[in-house]
């Protein structure tokens, strides 16, 4: 069996045993195979509509913004939320989009009421002002990946999340 469908099936089989979404990142097909709760799509995947007609009106289907341009062509196609960044330099990334910094983000933040999830470079000090600067929420890959005890970090970034002094913006 394909090495990605056994990874994606043992992720689906965990999410659920713990009451949590699985979005499956770029490939419908696999979304598909292991039942995910949907899939986030990239600038050069498959587009919105199509990936609507495979995966049917239940899914969540997310795209990955990186400008204005594209955010405003989001608004049209209508994904389910908006990945938006990298708001800070990120090295999960080599060959990233450039950086478009808070200011970037509470721009953003005004041209649309799509959910929007922060991503890039994001640590757990920085989801503070990540949120007042308009994020829904963040998608962090190396502050936890990375972190010396995974479960900690995990719990440190929940915790960042569900701080009720957040400020708005």
């Amino acid at each position: 069996m394909n090495d990605a469908y056994l990874r994606a099936r043992a992720l689906r089989q965990a999410a659920t045993e713990v009451g949590v979404l699985l979005i499956v990142n770029d490939r419908c097909d696999l979304a598909m195979a292991v039942e995910a709760d949907g899939v986030h799509l990239g600038q050069e995947d498959l587009p919105i509509a199509y990936a609507r007609r495979l995966l049917g009106p239940g899914k969540i289907i997310g795209l990955s913004t990186h400008t204005v341009a594209q955010v405003h062509e989001a608004v049209t196609t209508q994904p389910d939320y908006i990945g938006f960044g990298p708001i800070f330099r990120t090295a999960t990334k080599a060959d990233h989009d450039a950086v478009v910094g808070l200011e970037g983000l509470r721009a953003v933040r005004a041209l649309t009421t799509l959910p929007i999830f922060a991503i890039g470079g994001i640590t757990v000090d920085s989801v503070g002002e990540v949120m007042a600067a308009g994020a829904d929420g963040v998608a962090v890959i190396s502050a936890i990946l990375k972190a010396p005890d995974l479960g900690s970090a995990i719990r440190n970034f929940q915790q960042s999340l569900s701080t009720p002094d957040r400020q708005d913006p």
